[in-house]
């Protein structure tokens, strides 16, 4: 997966920082839900699953160096 190899290839702040952005995202979708601006549902699970993915290669980096 692309998507994957790309993300390990980063160190553990540019993972914390892409993190953050994904979560004003998702902030940011499911505000446009709430207000029925949102065309496109499946934003919200490619989001939170961008989030789950970077937040796995996170706690593997952190069990890489202990």
């Amino acid at each position: 997966m692309a998507k994957l190899d790309e993300i390990r290839t980063h160190d553990i702040s540019a993972l914390q920082k892409q993190l953050e952005d994904a979560h004003q995202e998702l902030f940011n979708l499911r505000f446009r839900l709430s207000t029925k601006q949102l065309v496109n549902h499946r934003e919200l699970r490619r989001v939170r699953r961008n989030i789950a993915r970077i937040k796995t290669i996170i706690r593997e980096k952190e069990l890489e160096t202990k």
